[in-house]
């Protein structure tokens, strides 16, 4: 049992699905693993405990369904973003990315189009195709920015039913002006998705999409607890909107998606709010430190507001990554030509990154 007998050509597949692969970044067990831009600081032990103590209590109830409407949930993400949100304008599910995927369920599809611009968060295309509609790459300026009148012009054009705005984008960093959101939501009758998954790593001054949902009932912004909170291994995701639009996520979400156990953690993860944050600081100062040292290194660190760095100029990259991987430490090639992305770790993880490119060769 267990051997596989056919090729997966020769299954009944969807026409549509031959020849994709599916997303993966490499898995290995080594000592410094800086490649998928997870929170590399633990949850603090106070939170922990509180954690641990909110799923005991949920435990006893968990031979009931789960509460389908999450309402005690969406009441904690209203309050965490704040600016007048209620409950009825959160939405959560497990990962960011079955929040995307329930956005293009219900308005993507056969005969849809959604569209991002390249490069960008590579589960875009994936989700887009799985669930039947066509993905529309759009171009990005020369350092990886985005004016309104570039980005506008491209959505008028294609006229996509979603457009997906990654801000900060993934991979590069990039910030993402609210003026490019105001003027992409102007030009099209589709769903805006602005994913602000680093948000939290942006500067605190910088105010959030967030605020531009009031009057722009096709705007979407969508969260993760991955990044900031460190819940990556929680899957734990949620999107602020106009209530229409969560009626309709409703129509495409699978009977009680979010388990008991997954309420009662994020919930009890949110009610320390304030102290799964404090490391944000820390993990920027670790990111503005890879910045610099690359930079002093010869190669080009490119501005990021999120807990990761891009930096070009690496000569080749497939060498440079093996050189890091076979010295302990795991970076991320993300398919830019002549780039590396590394994840801003903890100040040892950091030294560590650092010691080990140095070792294998400045570009000054």
């Amino acid at each position: 049992m267990g051997e596989v007998t056919v090729r997966l050509d020769d299954l009944p597949l969807r026409d549509d699905l031959r020849g994709m692969t599916p997303y993966g970044a490499p898995q290995a067990a080594l000592p410094v693993a800086l490649n998928v831009n997870e929170n590399t600081h633990p949850v603090p032990s106070e939170v922990a405990d509180d954690i641990l103590d909110a799923i005991a209590r949920a435990l006893r109830d968990v031979n009931r369904y789960p509460d389908r409407e999450f309402t005690g949930l969406r009441e904690a993400f209203a309050e965490y973003l704040g600016h007048g949100l209620v409950r009825e304008q959160i939405w959560a599910a497990n990962g960011s990315n079955e929040v995307l995927q329930h956005l293009l369920q219900a308005f993507g599809g056969p005969g849809r189009r959604a569209m991002g611009f390249a490069p960008t968060y590579s589960m875009y295309p994936i989700l887009t195709r799985a669930t039947g509609a066509e993905w529309i790459a759009g171009e990005r300026e020369h350092d990886f920015g985005l004016s309104p009148a570039f980005a506008a012009e491209q959505v008028s054009r294609e006229n996509p039913d979603i457009v997906f705005l990654c801000a900060p984008n993934n991979p590069t960093g990039t910030p993402l002006g609210l003026d490019v959101i105001e003027a992409v939501y102007a030009v099209t009758d589709g769903i805006v998705i602005v994913d602000e998954a680093y948000q939290e790593f942006a500067p605190h001054d910088e105010p959030s999409a967030v605020t531009l949902l009031p009057g722009r009932p096709r705007l979407v912004v969508s969260r993760t607890m991955s990044k900031a909170f460190a819940f990556a291994g929680a899957r734990v995701g949620y999107l602020a909107a106009d209530p229409a639009v969560i009626d309709a996520l409703r129509l495409v979400r699978l009977p009680y998606h979010l388990s008991t156990l997954t309420q009662a953690a994020a919930t009890a993860a949110l009610g320390h709010a304030d102290t799964m944050l404090s490391m944000v600081d820390e993990i920027v100062a670790q990111r503005d430190r890879i910045s610099a040292t690359v930079a002093a290194l010869g190669y080009t660190a490119h501005e990021s507001w999120t807990n990761f760095v891009l930096f070009g100029g690496v000569d080749d990259p497939a060498a440079t990554w093996k050189a890091l991987y076979d010295r302990g430490v795991l970076i991320r090639d993300v398919g830019i030509a002549h780039h590396l992305r590394v994840t801003a770790g903890t100040a040892d993880e950091t030294t560590a990154f650092l010691d080990a490119l140095a070792s294998v060769g400045s570009r000054a």
